[in-house]
């Protein structure tokens, strides 16, 4: 995938900024939009996010309006809007153009750097969390595409998913093909004790210690395109996965909806990046890393 450089971005930097454009980074990681550091030619930089066709490393989208294709312009600015209004830190944003945002460099380092060194910021991480999560919908879904009130429940929606995504493995993963019917049958089993819900708490989507900067010891929330309204299990069983021993749990979460949420996820985490290696995405050992975690993950279930 040829990545952009600085005849493609000069005139971005130059409606940003107002100077000349030195030089373009892609920066690691963006598996559905370009990051690039721009170096301007008095040495400020910026951070331009490029959602393009080209930028993009999967094969395909899931066809669905909460999961498929969480990625685009329009999604970033709505999630940007209620991120600030809950009170979480993300980056300022510099310029709008049609594909391209412009956001203000902030430097710092990622969290997942910094996570045994980080007491503070990861306090007010989770202060942060659940200011967010206390942001309540009586509809779920992206804050500019709530869901219709006759909508399915947020729990059948998840068991739909995982269905068809244990489908997808069992054709890739003999080992979970072998245990097919016991983990359908684990995933209607724990569904049937779920209990109906009216509201629905504000999350990020996907949040894991790298998608968290730490500028100013403060941190700052990225890859917020997946922010919608959703029962905040969901967010809590994946920050379970990705802070593992820094995750701090909270009250009154769901058990049930937890122990359903939490196979749901191992299975995504197999076929999604299971999908992706279908293509030329670059940082193919860390995506099999992630596959093989979640197969031991789903198979323990």
């Amino acid at each position: 995938m040829a990545h952009l450089g600085v005849a493609d971005l000069t005139d971005i930097a130059h409606a940003a900024y107002g100077r000349e454009l030195r030089d373009v980074v892609r920066l690691h990681g963006g598996s559905k939009k370009g990051v690039y550091r721009l170096t301007l030619d008095d040495g400020t930089t910026g951070i331009a996010y490029v959602w393009r066709r080209s930028e993009d490393y999967w094969p395909e989208h899931e066809p669905d309006p909460l999961f498929g294709n969480a990625s685009g312009r329009d999604l970033f600015l709505t999630a940007h809007t209620a991120l600030s209004e809950a009170g979480a830190c993300v980056p300022r944003l510099v310029l709008v153009d049609s594909d391209v945002i412009v956001v203000e460099d902030l430097g710092g380092e990622f969290l997942e750097k910094l996570l045994d060194d980080s007491a503070e910021v990861l306090d007010r991480l989770w202060e942060d969390l659940r200011a967010v999560h206390q942001r309540l919908s009586p509809r779920y879904g992206r804050p500019s595409a709530l869901q219709p009130v006759d909508a399915p429940p947020v729990p059948d929606v998840v068991l739909q998913r995982a269905l068809g995504h244990l489908d997808a493995c069992c054709e890739r993963v003999p080992r979970i093909a072998a245990e097919r019917d016991r983990l359908e049958t684990q995933l209607r089993q724990r569904h049937s004790l779920i209990e109906p819900r009216a509201e629905y708490g504000l999350i990020h989507g996907e949040l894991g210690p790298d998608h968290v900067l730490v500028a100013g010891g403060r941190p700052v929330l990225i890859d917020i395109e997946g922010v919608m309204f959703f029962d905040v299990e969901w967010e809590h069983v994946f920050l379970e996965l990705r802070f593992g021993p820094h995750y701090r749990p909270v009250d009154g979460l769901d058990p049930a909806r937890l122990n359903l949420y939490r196979l749901a996820q191992y299975l995504s985490l197999v076929e999604g990046p299971l999908r992706l290696l279908d293509g030329d995405f670059p940082h193919r050992d860390a995506m099999r890393e992630i596959v093989e975690h979640n197969i031991e993950r789903a198979l323990l279930c």
